[in-house]
């Protein structure tokens, strides 16, 4: 049941004389629009360093026996390239939308958790830094962003550089997951009343989704991370062949995590496409209620699709049939969306878009008639006295 919040216009008034200014004002904020701001300013700049590690690599590619960068600077630049983009840059541009639009789509005040809300975006700030600081001390990882056992160990990265990378992920995942049940209770908890379910946005329910996906998968990967953290620090063997240990696991356990990551990343920009193209088609989207239902059929399927990561592994001929086909189902929700948005945006019987007929009533001092399609013009316009 959606929870009354809503302000009295005085206290809304209140509520804006008080905000403070300054930049030790955007330090302690709490407020979900400056949140988002700062996710923004933060994943804009990690962008651009994921750029340029982009550039120098495709630098180094540009001819063959190029000698740019030696070998070692490749695989770093390769590794923090791939961390950055998908940790860094893209997950908190998606929560530049979560924290800004979410709340006002929902008609709440706030999050449920505000003061969570800014610890999570703290946390995250501190886990790009500490990623990147191992450029400061002349050791960046370079064990590929999926940091496959055996390069990991010891015995092959002797030096911090994983290190800096593993524990980095980790304070990462944490900040991920508090932020993750916190749009959770916000949406399920906190909508205006009379907003159902299935009356909210379609930006809102990808947002759901999205947080479901993100408190499910970074469980496991979080939990690869600790085994290979005992593994380089307290002499464990969870990834040691030679002593019982298992190579097939960290895969296991960081593909159940990293497909789910491939529906963090695109989910919210599903949804942003459904409210877009609507708006400038002119018309409600088409079957909006199973597009809510082809979301969460991604997200479910998600789930059981990560092995196709695995196909070289060796795990036989059912388990590759069975993840197979689960990718090939998982393409029936993803077309669905796909056809429903061509539909919205298709023209109607009239051979007219709903954009320009939009756009036709709205002119003033001139009259719009609908022509069929010709060879050369949709429209043909006259002007009034």
């Amino acid at each position: 049941m959606a929870i009354q919040h809503a302000l009295r216009p005085h206290e809304l008034a209140h509520a804006h004389a008080d905000q403070a200014t300054g930049v030790w004002s955007w330090i302690t904020t709490v407020d979900h629009k400056r949140i988002g701001i700062l996710y923004g300013v933060t994943a804009f700049a990690f962008f651009l360093i994921g750029g340029i590690e982009a550039l120098l690599i495709r630098l180094q590619l540009a001819r063959p026996l190029n000698t740019v960068m030696s070998a070692e600077t490749f695989n770093s630049l390769f590794t923090m390239h791939g961390t950055t983009m998908v940790f860094l840059a893209i997950m908190p541009l998606n929560s530049v939308f979560f924290n800004y639009l979410v709340p006002l789509m929902i008609g709440a005040r706030d999050v449920a958790f505000p003061r969570l809300n800014a610890l999570s975006y703290w946390i995250f700030l501190l886990g790009g830094l500490l990623l990147n600081a191992s450029f400061l001390v002349g050791t960046p990882p370079n064990a590929g962003w999926f940091g496959y056992a055996n390069l990991t160990t010891r015995q092959f990265s002797p030096g911090p550089a994983i290190d800096f990378w593993m524990l980095s992920l980790q304070v990462l995942g944490a900040s991920s997951i508090m932020a993750g049940v916190n749009f959770i209770v916000t949406i399920l908890n906190m909508r205006a009343p009379g907003m159902t379910l299935m009356r909210m946005p379609l930006f809102v329910w990808m947002t759901l989704v999205t947080q479901f996906l993100i408190v499910l998968a970074f469980p496991p990967v979080t939990v690869a991370l600790i085994y290979l953290m005992f593994d380089r620090f307290f002499g464990t063997h969870f990834f040691d062949v030679a002593a019982g240990g298992d190579l097939h696991l960290w895969q296991h356990l960081f593909w159940i995590f990293g497909h789910p990551e491939v529906y963090i990343l695109i989910l919210p920009a599903f949804g942003i496409v459904s409210e877009v193209l609507p708006t400038f088609s002119r018309k409600p989207l088409f079957g909006a209620q199973i597009m809510i239902y082809s979301g969460i059929l991604i997200g479910f399927f998600g789930f059981s699709v990560w092995s196709h990561h695995m196909f070289a592994a060796g795990m036989g001929p059912v388990a590759d049939a069975f993840f197979s086909i689960a990718t090939m189902i998982i393409a029936i929700p993803t077309g669905v969306k796909i056809f429903n948005w061509l539909a919205t945006s298709r023209r109607d019987s009239s051979g007219c878009s709903p954009s320009a007929a939009c756009q036709a009533s709205c002119t003033p001092r001139r009259r719009w008639t609908c022509s069929r399609p010709t060879a050369t013009s949709w429209w043909r316009t006259s002007t009034t006295s």
